[in-house]
């Protein structure tokens, strides 16, 4: 490890971006200055932003806090799993790279919402069709 303040790393999935900082600790997750069970209150949002923690063994080294805007509760989720998989990286990338890449967190989740498009209701639904 380099002999830094802090790691940082930044996240996005969706319409979410989320700038996560690593400190050395005991493993205490803030997000948006908030303790990290009030903001994800369901379990499998938790699950997911654990994964790298867990996957590297690294859930006990490091405080994370977390600053994360736009999208909904799920994209913001996946988006601050990528910016804790990104700041490992940057903390121990012969330690933690080639995990985090075997399990897929250090790539980016590219798939966003298609667009509308005119004479539909929604990107791809029609009108009920009428004969008459």
């Amino acid at each position: 490890m380099a002999n830094k303040d802090f790691y940082y790393g930044t996240g996005r999935r969706k319409k979410a971006i989320a700038r996560v900082r690593l400190y050395p600790g005991q493993g205490k997750i803030t997000i948006n200055n908030k303790d990290f069970d009030d903001y994800f209150n369901l379990a499998t949002l938790r699950y997911i932003v654990r994964q790298p923690l867990e996957e590297t063994g690294a859930s006990d080294k490091f405080d994370i806090i977390v600053n994360v805007h736009g999208g909904g509760i799920s994209g913001q989720a996946g988006a601050v799993r990528h910016g804790i998989s990104r700041a490992l990286v940057e903390a121990d990338s012969e330690a933690y790279k080639s995990t985090l890449k075997k399990a897929g967190f250090l790539t980016r989740d590219s798939r966003v919402k298609e667009r509308k498009k005119y004479g539909l209701r929604k990107a791809r639904k029609a009108g009920q069709y009428s004969k008459r």
